[in-house]
């Protein structure tokens, strides 16, 4: 069951698809480059990958800066990735211009390479690497570049468009590696530091502070993707995509991974608790799950509640000014399986109060599939508290469906 009435197309906040307008990548400039996934791995346990860390903060270090940079520096890589991309039939092929031009006509090449360039970091001395999909996606070769120099396949064992986190595999031993920190206790105005290679140009430094967390999909203008970012000052430019966000030990905290083209330097990242966990299942599984309830939402204010009231194409009204509208619920979906409407008001999941539509969806996120949360929403007047098991996040999906 859908809202009928068109204004709602506008601010709409789906658990699950956006078109991302206002915002580009920070890969390098790279004309579409992407590339392939690799045939998922036997299972590996996480606990290779080091563990996110919390030594003691730096007191009167006027160089902690580079002293970061000198220990993370060598486990910053950089990707190039390559695919081959067919060209269109030359107009000069036609046999008619052949009578006029003969063999002064330039012969056109069946395909086209397409390069891109990105950063990623080594996690495991024997190789593991995470970066972003967007990087790799596609592509038909992967070369990871190390800082002394030396150069690798890279193997993409599985990336996950949801959250833009890919996992690569280069055959190497005793590499350097990162620290993880912990992004789940940033707070603003914290140092933040990046390491990239923007532009093609290799292990460069840009330093600033922590702007904000918990920045949604939605407010960042990429509501397809299911992210809290963390936004900082610390330039982030084309090529950054993948590479690491550090705090002032020198730990990574996000991965760098997207620029507004209005944001006057604003710069976003995916914190490295939600990389870690997906790049998990990436080297493990070759894929990653992510719940999935059906539906779409919206925040209200005193004049949507207004604007629906006096819409008699809705056929609803709403009793309050703020709180999570549920716009849409998708046919045959979890939300719908489990009772939910459209036109409910979300108040509670699993007896957390709900202010934002993101709080919806990092209740969701961080469900398993299949196991129970309870809503507790508001249906015209009365409190009603149903059962959803989320399901699977579908694989492929229409434009228009919920989450």
């Amino acid at each position: 069951m859908a809202l009928s009435f068109k204004q709602l197309a506008i601010g709409v906040s789906l658990v699950a698809i956006g078109s991302g307008v206002g915002l580009i990548t920070a890969s390098c400039v790279r004309n579409g480059a992407k590339n392939p996934e690799g045939s998922p791995p036997a299972p590996v346990s996480s606990t290779q990958a080091n563990p996110p860390t919390q030594s003691a903060p730096s007191v009167n270090n006027p160089n902690f800066i580079a002293d970061a940079v000198e220990r993370v520096g060598p486990a910053v890589v950089r990707i190039n990735a390559a695919r081959r991309v067919a060209n269109a039939p030359d107009a000069f092929q036609n046999p008619l211009l052949r009578r006029f031009f003969g063999d002064q006509m330039p012969e056109q090449q069946p395909e086209r390479v397409e390069r891109g360039t990105g950063s990623g970091f080594i996690l495991t001395t024997d190789g593991r690497i995470l970066t972003n999909a967007h990087v790799v996606a596609e592509a038909d070769e992967v070369n990871v570049v190390l800082k002394d120099g030396r150069s690798f396949k890279g193997k993409v064992l599985g990336l996950d468009p949801v959250t833009d986190v890919a996992a690569i595999k280069i055959d190497a031993q005793n590499l350097p590696t990162v620290k993880l920190g912990d992004s789940d206790r940033l707070i603003p105005g914290q140092w933040a530091i990046a390491i990239g290679n923007p532009l093609g140009l290799d292990n460069t430094v840009t330093a600033g502070i922590i702007s904000a967390t918990g920045r949604s999909s939605r407010q960042v203008g990429i509501s397809d993707k299911r992210i809290n970012f963390i936004q900082t000052d610390a330039a982030i430019n084309p090529g950054n995509s993948g590479g690491p966000l550090l705090n002032d030990r020198g730990e990574v905290i996000g991965i760098n991974t997207a620029i507004r083209a209005d944001a006057q330097g604003l710069g976003f990242a995916i914190p490295i608790a939600t990389a870690q966990r997906i790049g998990d299942q990436l080297f493990s599984k070759g894929k990653a799950s992510h719940p999935f309830l059906g539906i779409q939402m919206m925040e209200l204010t005193p004049e949507l509640q207004e604007q629906i009231n006096n819409d008699p194409d809705a056929n609803l009204q709403i009793t309050q000014s703020s709180g999570v509208l549920i716009v849409r619920v998708g046919r045959g979906s979890p939300a719908a399986q489990g009772g939910l409407k459209a036109g409910d008001i979300v108040q509670k999941v699993n007896g957390q109060p709900i202010k934002t539509s993101g709080d919806v969806q990092d209740k969701v996120e961080a469900s398993t599939i299949g196991q129970g949360l309870t809503f507790e929403v508001l249906r015209g007047n009365q409190t009603v508290t149903v059962e959803v098991r989320p399901g699977e996040y579908p694989t492929q999906r229409q434009s228009d469906e919920p989450r």
